[in-house]
């Protein structure tokens, strides 16, 4: 099972991608999804230690994956790398 975190915010078009995204791989992949608004304390301390310059980021099992728009090609490589 990977962890993934979202770091998200509030009427953010790329957040809700990701989402989207998210969920099409959790059908494939054992994933456990974790949002956290980037606006908290939280999410900005996961943030500033990610280098997360702007939502969505995304970390899988607390390592930095990326923000921005989310590749879902990307993602799925990632996992499949990491259960194999």
């Amino acid at each position: 099972m990977t962890r993934v975190t979202l770091l998200s915010q509030a009427d953010c078009a790329l957040c809700e991608h990701a989402k989207k995204v998210l969920a099409r791989v959790g059908e494939d992949h054992p994933i456990e999804v974790t949002e956290i608004d980037l606006a908290s304390p939280q999410g900005r301390d996961l943030a500033g230690r990610a280098r997360v310059m702007f939502a969505p980021g995304v970390l899988l099992d607390g390592r930095p994956f990326g923000y921005g728009r989310l590749s879902e090609r990307k993602l799925r490589r990632a996992l499949a790398r990491q259960h194999t």
